[in-house]
């Protein structure tokens, strides 16, 4: 009878020796039987589902967001209609946010009404409408520029600070704290944030407006030779009416209202530590600045 040995799932046979005749060969060792793997399936996942699948997520992600900001909006204005607002903090902010501004609004302002200029400069001396340019620097700027460039800038810094600083107040568990000692957060620290950044982006809208021009005057005269008379006499010549001036001041309302909803609900969401604070004020940036051409873009439809 052959005796058998099972050694790391081999199976050898082997017979006692004393058995073997002569001339006879050896037995081969056998491989033991191991499953089968499955073969692969043939079942291939389309490239179109898959770009379905990942534009319903995003659209998924962009609901949840705005949703969030609609809720976070109706406890603020409900705060502030009540005027459960902390006083001491609004002046806090609107000093960090607001006055602590100025010097970058003042020089994008500048430089952006002396780039129109600059722009126009080929065209006016062709034509010879030097008249003119007061009502086009005007025209661009009270309507788009002022009011875009000063939401870019205001939302780069402003926007994102208050989302570092909201975002590592929940990282660390102030904002728990703050529930714990009966603070309303949303009074305490999110309504006054949310009305320093509208303020503060209308007010340099306005400071915007003014220093742009001022600009375009200036290299206006130094460029073309048009004298600062010549051109604020375009500007009141009757070509811009009221409207020209209100679309801007409503785009920055609408702006500040944008950035403070997303900057306050980036923050108060962020998740993950000190990593989750880098994504939220990335989101944020990025947020605010899409919504703010999607809501300049309607404003300009409608007004």
């Amino acid at each position: 009878m052959p005796e058998r040995l099972n050694i790391s799932g081999f199976r050898f046979e082997f017979l006692v020796l004393c058995s073997i005749k002569p001339g006879e060969a050896l037995p081969c060792p056998r491989m033991a039987s191991r499953p089968q793997k499955a073969a692969p399936s043939s079942r291939r996942v389309e490239p179109s589902l898959g770009l379905v699948h990942a534009a319903g997520a995003e659209l998924l992600s962009i609901s949840d967001v705005v949703g969030s900001m609609g809720l976070l909006a109706g406890r603020i204005f409900s705060r502030v209609g009540r005027l459960k607002i902390d006083r001491d903090e609004l002046l806090r902010n609107l000093y960090r946010m607001g006055f602590q501004s100025m010097p970058i609004v003042v020089v994008t302002a500048l430089f952006t009404g002396a780039i129109m200029v600059v722009q126009a400069a080929p065209l006016v001396n062709r034509l010879g409408a030097h008249g003119l340019l007061g009502w086009a620097a005007g025209f661009g700027t009270l309507r788009e520029i002022a009011p875009l460039l000063t939401a870019l800038m205001i939302n780069g810094r402003v926007g994102a600070n208050n989302t570092a600083e909201l975002g590592t107040m929940v990282v660390t568990e102030q904002i728990d704290a703050l529930r714990v000692l009966a603070i309303d957060p949303v009074s305490f620290l999110v309504a006054p944030r949310f009305v320093a950044i509208t303020i503060t982006l209308f007010v340099a809208t306005v400071f915007a407006d003014v220093l742009a021009l001022a600009g375009a005057s200036l290299m206006g005269d130094a460029l073309l030779g048009v004298a600062p008379a010549t051109f604020y006499n375009g500007l009141t010549s009757g070509l811009l009416g009221i409207s020209d001036v209100t679309s801007g001041v409503i785009k920055s309302i609408l702006f500040g209202v944008l950035i403070g909803l997303s900057s306050c609900q980036f923050g108060l969401g962020v998740t993950g530590g000190a990593p989750g604070v880098g994504r939220a004020v990335n989101a944020t940036v990025v947020a605010s600045a899409a919504g703010v051409f999607v809501i300049d873009y309607f404003v300009s439809f409608t007004l």
